[in-house]
């Protein structure tokens, strides 16, 4: 593709992308499964403890409610834009330990199970990683001087 093509792409998809609807509904995406995890285990908290239990997590109920108010907080966060870079880097570090305690892939037996469990790990990589990316533009936006809000 020449880069007058590619700029001319570019320019049309910017009309559509790059404003403030899309970019907000694009971190409540990102932050949807902590969103919708975190009210699901207000709504039934036995659960949460008994996931908690589950993974070998002590004391099961003190680190339940600590899950919920982190991921609630740090989706509030990169939703409003008030430290977005610390709520997302909170969250990328969150999903990777998440990932290593509950995603261990590499001790499960072949099969479907082994199989979806690889998937949803690298999934949450990705997620991570966007994460990560998310606080490198609004760090990056800062560090240049542009300290306004881009939610």
């Amino acid at each position: 593709m020449s880069a007058t093509m590619e700029q001319r792409a570019a320019k049309v998809c910017a009309r559509f992308v790059i404003n403030h609807p899309v970019r907000w509904i694009a971190l409540l995406g990102l932050c949807a499964a902590y969103i919708q995890g975190s009210v699901m285990k207000l709504f039934d908290f036995n659960g949460a403890i008994a996931e908690m239990e589950h993974f070998g997590l002590t004391p099961a109920a003190p680190i339940a409610a600590t899950i919920i108010f982190f991921e609630l907080a740090c989706s509030a966060m990169v939703l409003s834009g008030f430290w977005r870079w610390i709520g997302a880097l909170a969250l990328a570090g969150f999903t990777l330990m998440a990932t290593f305690i509950a995603l261990r892939f590499w001790e499960m037996p072949s099969g479907m199970p082994r199989m979806m469990a690889t998937n949803s790990f690298f999934e949450h990589l990705g997620l991570a990683g966007a994460f990560v990316l998310v606080a490198w533009y609004d760090l990056h936006r800062w560090k240049n001087g542009a300290k306004e809000d881009w939610s």
